[in-house]
């Protein structure tokens, strides 16, 4: 059997996933993670800037939601979720988000 990734979640992603309400919104990012737990490489690599960051559409009722997460294959496999919310503006967010929480600070 293969071995599933462990996932962990940077504060902002989980900050955003415990304020989630709506049940059904929450369920659909919930089959989402677990999609990424068993393949990670399910999501779209992202270029530029954001190289070596994964994205995972969640779509729910019309509206496009994202997922950003990166991949740790040593050791233990690994998924570090950085962010998840709406799919507007996401990317503008996620490159301040981890320009702030890398070493290289950019």
């Amino acid at each position: 059997m293969l071995k599933m990734y462990e996932i962990k979640f940077l504060p902002a992603a989980e900050k955003y996933l415990k304020k989630i309400k709506e049940k059904q919104l929450k369920t659909a990012y919930l089959k989402a993670i677990e999609v990424i737990r068993q393949n990670p490489y399910a999501g779209e690599m992202k270029r530029g800037d954001l190289a070596g960051i994964y994205g995972y559409d969640v779509r729910y009722a019309g509206v496009n939601y994202e997922i950003a997460y990166t991949i740790y294959e040593q050791n233990n496999k690994l998924v570090v979720v950085l962010l998840a919310g709406t799919r507007e503006n996401f990317y503008e967010q996620l490159k301040r988000y981890i320009g702030t929480t890398t070493p290289e600070g950019k």
